[in-house]
């Protein structure tokens, strides 16, 4: 066993973790300021001709373990669209260019939101190939995320989150509202200007300049998870511009920041139940061979873990939050539990924390993880938070519901005990989450207001029924509201999104982006009928 097991911990602790970014070669992709103190004036569509006439300069990617055959360039977008004559930013992208004459290209996003669309198309090449037959497979380093003006905290947020929440602390609610404000200072600090303008509707107008300079008069759009989401503002806030549009794994429109928290930590303990009942069956399970006993383990473990943490090569300590995220990372497909499995053995027996580091470390919500062995770990000028920062982010961005320091002293015992409830592993990492969102600016209400009823045309929504990360049922909620334009294919199966791990799903998508076969409005895939390849 890696360490003495205790009780939980009054106060989780977490250390604080460098905000170093590592010189490369290439040199950062980032945050240009062209100008400040601009007056707000009434935009029109010449203020952002030169975004949309500019032209990519494609050449070979640099960077470790990148694929020979992926091309690598950048676009130029606003800081912020009400402005365009002030900051730019620069976006980093990727393709595989197509293997005969390409009818356009096809973009992907992959998730999180925080996932780096750049390694992404990197580690999920073999899944993609075959839509090459008719587009420029094209992925992007979102706004705020990897290569495309990181975002950071600087300090560890999440832990100082987890410690503001801890039952002690909120037992006087002005130091847990302070430490929650000096997180959002921190995290303003550290990124820049580009927080402010950071949220979806802003990587939607991204995703239209993107659109145009690579020549489609259409937008064809694989997402994934949180691309789900990107996909639908985007459908909304340019409805004539829609091609092609798959969504896989659909997040949703409506339900309030606190309440996804609590669907995804309930579903996430699920997928956490099912893994140790797989993992009790085998004799190199860790755990040993009682799932009950299992699951007593695995929060014996965190909590220790929180108490006493483990140093890494990083130079920071690897804490029981850490690993509840690493475990997350790894419950989201039944492909990734043996890895997963190896990577608590190798915790518990030697106090190796190298491989649930890796989990941590390719913490995108990646829909392709065929592949047995370690995530890709971006060596590129990229903060070591950037993943959560960004998450923390864009999520605050979308959504409006901003408790005030009453509403939120007043709700916090309560949810505390309804996120430890819906997990004790998950919960409290979950719970930090939401409440980071207090100091932030107000978030859009474009997104729960305005996204609904769509004219376009016909967009494949796909929901996996034992999906730990978006409820099956937000699958249908969104197709409900998106109108008739939606259709939508039951993945009766396990794991976060179908394409990487369902044939049928892979099949149905691919037919539907290369030749416009859809199919019909609730079909499935997982039953004996459903033709499975």
């Amino acid at each position: 066993m890696l360490a003495k097991l205790s009780k939980r911990p009054s106060v989780r602790r977490r250390a604080v973790r460098p905000s170093v970014r590592r010189c490369a070669a290439t040199g950062a992709v980032g945050l240009a300021l062209l100008g400040t103190g601009l007056t707000a004036t009434d935009r029109t569509d010449s203020d952002l001709d030169r975004f949309y006439d500019q032209k990519i300069t494609w050449s070979a990617c640099e960077g470790t373990d990148l694929p020979k055959d992926m091309q690598c360039g950048t676009v130029t977008v606003p800081l912020d669209y009400a402005k365009p004559d002030g900051g730019t930013l620069e976006l980093a992208l990727a393709r595989y260019r197509a293997s005969g004459d390409p009818r356009g290209s096809l973009l992907l996003n992959f998730g999180g939101p925080g996932g780096s669309g750049v390694l992404g198309l990197a580690q999920g090449r073999e899944d993609f190939l075959g839509l090459t037959e008719d587009y420029d497979v094209v992925s992007f380093d979102p706004r705020g995320v990897g290569r495309s003006a990181p975002v950071s905290c600087g300090a560890d947020a999440t832990g100082q989150a987890l410690e503001a929440t801890d039952g002690e602390e909120m037992a006087d609610p002005r130091d847990t509202l302070r430490k929650l404000r000096e997180v959002a200072a921190e995290c303003a600090e550290h990124s820049g200007p580009v927080l402010e303008h950071i949220g979806t509707v802003d990587v939607a107008h991204d995703l239209d300049v993107m659109r145009q300079v690579l020549g489609d008069e259409k937008l064809n759009y694989l997402g994934f998870s949180y691309g789900t989401r990107l996909g639908a503002v985007y459908a909304a806030r340019f409805p004539e511009k829609v091609g092609r549009m798959a969504l896989d794994g659909v997040d949703t429109l409506t339900e309030p920041l606190a309440e996804q928290g609590l669907a995804g930590a309930r579903g996430q303990q699920t997928a956490l139940d099912n893994f140790l009942t797989w993992c009790t069956e085998e004799l190199s399970c860790p755990f040993g061979q009682d799932a009950r006993t299992a699951r007593t383990q695995v929060v014996e473990l965190v909590d220790s873990l929180d108490e006493n943490p483990v140093p890494t090569d990083f130079g920071y300590e690897f804490t029981g939050q850490d690993l509840a995220a690493a475990i997350g990372q790894g419950l989201y497909t039944k492909e990734t539990w043996p890895l997963l499995q190896r990577a608590l053995a190798q915790l518990m027996e030697d106090g190796d924390t190298r491989g649930v580091e890796a989990l941590v470390a390719g913490g995108m919500v990646l829909p392709v993880p065929r592949r047995a062995d370690h995530p890709l770990v971006d060596e590129e000028d990229v903060p070591l938070d950037n993943l959560p920062a960004a998450l923390m982010a864009v999520n605050c961005a979308d959504d409006p519901n901003r408790p005030d320091a009453e509403r939120l002293t007043r709700d916090l015992a309560r949810l505390r005990s309804a996120y430890e409830e819906a997990s004790p592993v998950f919960g409290p990492y979950r719970l930090a989450q939401v409440v980071l969102c207090y100091g932030r600016p107000k978030g859009t209400d474009y997104i729960r207001e305005q996204v609904k009823d769509l004219d376009t045309p016909k967009m494949l929504l796909v929901g996996t029924r034992g999906d730990p990360a978006t409820p099956y049922r937000w699958t249908v909620e969104t197709a409900e509201r998106l109108g008739p334009s939606a259709v939508v294919l039951d993945n009766r199966a396990e794991g976060h999104t179908g394409y990487g791990t369902s044939e049928c799903v892979h099949r149905k998508i691919d037919d539907f982006l290369l030749y416009g076969s859809l199919p019909r409005s609730g079909s499935s895939c997982g039953s004996e009928d459903d033709g499975r390849l």
